[in-house]
């Protein structure tokens, strides 16, 4: 085979693939960088102080303080633990919250990966987040990273279920498994409207699979003194950081795309087609992370046992009871939607 054979057949499309992949990471860091110092302006806004300000004008090189800060700290690995799944730990949280973005559609045909099976993969993903939490408790060998791995696996666990029958729920008035599918589904109304209950139990079940306030127990300070990464410093540390606040990027823009429209305008009419549709979707992801962080800085944090009364008593029969409620109203209606496919 020539050069220019295996240039065009196998070099030229796995640098397209890899320039696609950064285009996709690069600007998700900035934004993962810039979400830590957003978070504290909105908060100290609310709190009526000033937040960071110091750091660079408005403050605005404080996350680059923090991450040189962690970079140059010692990664100190405690005496019994078990060395290797301590550093892998944090590696696949964060890795995770990188790769679920290879099926998230920003527009029209703008996704890494077009499959047809793309809310199953994302739920895969999300689902393989306990992971990482759990050999990090294991492996610190310290009772209280334990303690705060098993909480939060099971607060995790709890709340995918009632997101598994959110989604269930959207893929029955979609008809599809794609991404695609699923926003192009709402050029006529977005689902928030027709599944306003769903919505509302996606984002709050979101609080809790990320583990943000108030439903943030794993890092109970006062009881468990910050939960599974309590042994972890540095760059270590800084990789669950980042990994929460990937995280609360995807689970936005999975909201976005299964209940607001994704890339789609609230009305298609002049002047608001003209915009492109990344920025809407961008625009609606940073709605849903300012409420994030309107609730991290409204609400107390939760008890356990309430925790999981909300997550197995209310959240759970009430989205089974709306899958068959959907289930009964396109039924009733003989609504079709398009068929299981891309």
């Amino acid at each position: 085979m020539e050069f220019s054979e295996i240039l065009n057949v196998y070099l030229l499309p796995t640098a397209i693939i890899v320039a696609q992949i950064f285009a996709i990471i690069v600007p998700l860091l900035i934004a993962v960088a810039y979400l830590t110092y957003f978070e504290r302006k909105v908060i100290a806004s609310i709190q009526l102080r000033k937040g960071p300000n110091v750091v660079g004008p408005f403050g605005l090189f404080q996350p680059l303080a923090d991450g040189a800060k962690l970079f140059i700290k010692e990664t100190i690995l405690p005496a019994g633990a078990n060395k290797i799944l301590f550093a892998m730990a944090p590696m696949l949280t964060f890795i995770l919250s990188l790769i679920a973005w290879a099926v998230i559609p920003f527009d029209v045909g703008m996704v890494l990966s077009d499959i047809n099976v793309g809310i199953l993969y994302l739920f895969a993903i999300s689902s393989l987040g306990v992971y990482g939490v759990i050999m990090a408790g294991w492996a610190s060998n310290s009772k209280y990273a334990f303690l705060g791995a098993l909480r939060s696996a099971a607060q995790m666990v709890s709340y995918e279920v009632s997101i598994g029958f959110v989604i269930i729920t959207v893929l029955l008035c979609v008809g599809s498994l794609n991404l695609s599918a699923i926003v192009e589904a709402q050029k006529t109304i977005w689902f928030a409207i027709p599944l306003l209950p769903m919505f509302v139990i996606f984002f709050v079940s979101a609080l809790a699979e990320t583990n943000r306030a108030p439903f943030d127990l794993p890092e109970g300070e006062s009881e468990l003194v910050a939960g599974y990464f309590v042994e972890y410093s540095s760059m270590t540390f800084a990789l669950f950081f980042l990994g929460e606040y990937a995280n609360m990027i995807l689970m936005s823009g999975m909201t976005a795309v299964l209940f607001l429209g994704g890339w789609l305008p609230p009305i298609d009419i002049a002047p608001f087609n003209w915009i492109p549709g990344p920025i809407w979707f961008f625009l609606k992801i940073s709605l849903i992370l300012f409420c994030f962080l309107w609730v991290r800085a409204t609400f107390p944090r939760y008890r356990y046992d309430q925790l999981m009364r909300l997550g197995w008593k209310v959240f759970l029969p009430f989205s089974l009871a709306w899958v068959v409620i959907t289930a009964g109203v396109l039924v009733a209606f003989d609504i079709v939607p398009t068929p299981l496919s891309g």
